[in-house]
């Protein structure tokens, strides 16, 4: 069986650290520009080569620190004139139509959110990184994500389902030098501790399959101006949960990670990037950000009468390595386009590539509204970045504006889904939709 693991997964796991969904923004809500839109719309769907008329009310509010996120979807069968009951099943469904309340913004001194998490991150984001419960449109989640830093120390903390036990992590940090010293850069040094736990991947109540992560960093801010913010980072971590190869718990591997990150803001009005470059020394049995935007989906997997966790998918990495991991996201021209990219690559390590790239420039070209996110896994070659297969999560959109507030839209969103098989098996399987809609979207 251990083979058969490996051989199945290799492609598939190496490394992480890629951020978000089709369903959420890219990750860019996660540099603090969600609020202050009223969206709507109507217009078609194909899923699964049924045809659908769809009408969307998508407001996001924005009072002082207080937001407010709503997503009404309905979906009509074109033929029989039904509601999608995929959509509307379950009680809990009614409840994701709030998808998103917050105070604050990630990094503030207070945060909160309650709802879809679009890009869940602790820390340096080594153990938890771009996560969100929304990797599935049809098996959305209600998660909560809570931080408080009281300057000298402070946590945050991420749960993907408050409907049931599933992953739950914090990070609680500490400034042992600020206020007793006053030098302007060691004061700010700070350590943090991290531990994360899925209570239950494969969501059967009377298993016992945890996995969980847990680890310590370290950060020394070097330079915080108006315009540029410097700081250096080390992050250790150790993954340890079930094995059913094993038929048992186990300890994994451990890895570690040194980075810079480096802020440029407000330059000129024009420019506010942040960058960060990482080199990562993994070990066996161990990929960096374990609990990443793929997570969802690869947490456990039917394969037949059986399945394989994520942590089975471990074994596949059957040798120490080393790589690098990149980040670069902000906003140009005055913030009308808004940019996420980040790579990832495994030292002389094939198919270990691993892309995300998101944009969204509603206002930068007259009369046109575009955004796209794009997440792909297992690219060796130039080619593979553009294939969409079972490691592509994709979504385009291209609107024209008929009036400022008034846009003629078309959403290509390829994802994944679970489906019952013959057998009773859920398996997953690829879904493509296609979506023009005439939406209504005003920035205030």
């Amino acid at each position: 069986m251990k083979k058969n693991v490996v051989v199945l997964c290799l492609l598939i796991l190496i490394t992480s650290g890629v951020s978000s969904a089709q369903y959420s923004d890219g990750g860019l809500g996660y540099m603090g520009q969600e609020g202050g839109l009223l969206m709507g719309g109507v217009g078609m769907a194909v899923i699964d080569d049924q045809t659908y008329f769809t009408i969307n009310f998508r407001p996001e509010l924005a009072f002082g620190k207080l937001g407010i996120g709503l997503n009404l979807n309905l979906l009509y069968n074109a033929e029989t004139g039904e509601l999608r009951k995929e959509d509307w099943n379950e009680s809990y469904d009614y409840f994701r139509v709030l998808r998103y309340l917050r105070w604050g913004h990630k990094w503030d001194p207070v945060y909160a959110r309650v709802g879809t998490l679009d890009a869940a991150r602790l820390g340096h984001g080594f153990i938890v990184n771009y996560y969100t419960n929304e990797s599935s449109y049809d098996n959305r989640k209600i998660g909560l994500a809570f931080d408080l830093d009281f300057g000298r120390f402070g946590f945050e903390t991420v749960t993907s389902n408050l409907g049931r036990a599933e992953l739950i992590g914090g990070r609680l940090y500490y400034r042992p030098l600020l206020g007793i010293v006053d030098i302007p850069i060691i004061k700010n040094f700070a350590v943090g501790g991290s531990y994360a736990r899925d209570f239950d991947p494969d969501v059967y109540v009377d298993s016992d399959d945890a996995v969980n992560v847990y680890g310590f960093d370290a950060e020394l801010p070097i330079l915080k101006t108006g315009i540029l913010t410097t700081m250096l980072y080390y992050d250790w971590a150790q993954i340890s949960g079930y094995s059913s190869i094993e038929d048992g718990n186990k300890t994994f591997g451990s890895g570690q990670a040194v980075g810079v990150m480096a802020s440029l803001g407000n330059l000129a009005g024009l420019i506010d990037i942040s960058a960060k470059l990482e080199r990562r020394f993994l070990g066996k049995e161990f990929i960096a950000s374990f609990f990443d935007p793929f997570y969802e989906i690869h947490r456990y997997r039917r394969t037949g009468d059986t399945g394989i966790h994520k942590t089975d998918m471990l074994y596949g990495v059957t040798e120490e390595t080393k790589g690098v991991f990149g980040e670069l996201y902000g906003g140009l021209l005055g913030n009308k386009v808004r940019l996420l990219g980040m790579f990832s690559r495994l030292d002389e390590q094939k198919n270990s590539g691993i892309l995300h790239l998101a944009a969204d420039a509603p206002d930068a070209v007259p009369a046109i509204a575009a955004h796209a996110t794009y997440d792909k896994m297992g690219i060796e070659m130039m080619e593979d970045v553009f294939t969409l297969d079972i490691n592509s999560v994709a979504r385009v959109g291209l609107g024209y504006k008929i009036k400022p507030y008034l846009i003629l839209y078309m959403d290509y969103l390829w994802t994944w889904k679970y489906e019952t098989d013959e057998s009773g098996v859920q398996v997953l399987k690829p879904q493509e939709r296609i979506e023009p809609k005439l939406v209504f979207s005003y920035q205030f």
